[in-house]
């Protein structure tokens, strides 16, 4: 019982915390400064962090050191927290996320501010030029760049390939990677949410420059590093 209260007092929570942000953001992001949407967006993303923590009873822990800077940051995804999490995990981070999400009403908007690259998935050579474009832009005012490379949520313990455009980003960005693996399915996956401990696993840092068949491997095994 008490698992059904607190996965249920987390998500009226979350959505609330949703709801209302979203109705402040157009003033918040009135005149050409990203400030207001950075101070929400960050806020959203503490607020999520906090519910977790207090109201579902999850500890978040972070195995190595947190990446900085202009790196290519690759990360599991298991759940939506770790997407809403970026901005409380990293210090101002670009994420790769698919384009449908900056149509959202007041959302979408903040997210292009805030720095959303977005991904058009076989819309050809246009959409990829523009998404480096971005990605570029974005690392030279010295931010982490986030990548989910499977593509989407998986399952806890399932290992896909990785989505083949990670390869030829890592290849035209230029910058190292640092691979990060969590574990977040098994607790916060879904509407409901069980009590335990995610952990963030920061992998080797991998350089730039090496053939597409060994950056998979490296990226691969080490987001996958907590799947065992």
């Amino acid at each position: 019982m008490g698992e059904i209260l607190r996965s249920i007092l987390f998500n009226l929570f979350f959505y609330l915390v949703t709801f209302i942000l979203g109705l402040i953001l157009p003033f918040a992001m009135i005149g050409p400064s990203r400030k207001g949407a950075v101070v929400i967006c960050d806020l959203w993303s503490n607020l999520q962090r906090w519910g977790v923590v207090h109201i579902c009873g999850v500890k978040v822990v972070v195995e190595g050191q947190i990446p900085s800077g202009s790196v290519f940051v690759a990360v599991k995804h298991e759940a939506m927290f770790e997407a809403v999490d970026m901005p409380t995990f990293l210090d101002f981070p670009a994420v790769f996320a698919k384009v449908e999400l900056l149509k959202l009403p007041s959302w979408g908007p903040a997210a292009a501010r805030y720095g959303l690259v977005p991904v058009e998935r076989d819309q050809g050579a246009k959409a990829l030029r523009a998404m480096l474009a971005a990605a570029r832009k974005l690392s030279q005012e010295n931010r982490p760049l986030v990548i989910f490379p499977e593509g989407t949520r998986m399952p806890h313990g399932e290992k896909p390939a990785l989505q083949a455009g990670f390869a030829g980003l890592y290849k035209m960005i230029g910058l190292p990677v640092v691979p990060v693996a969590v574990n977040s399915g098994p607790l916060l996956r879904g509407f409901w949410k069980r009590r335990g401990t995610v952990t963030y696993r920061i992998g080797e840092t991998i350089p730039p420059g090496l053939p597409r068949e060994e950056v998979e491997a490296r990226v691969h095994a080490a987001i996958n590093a907590l799947n065992d």
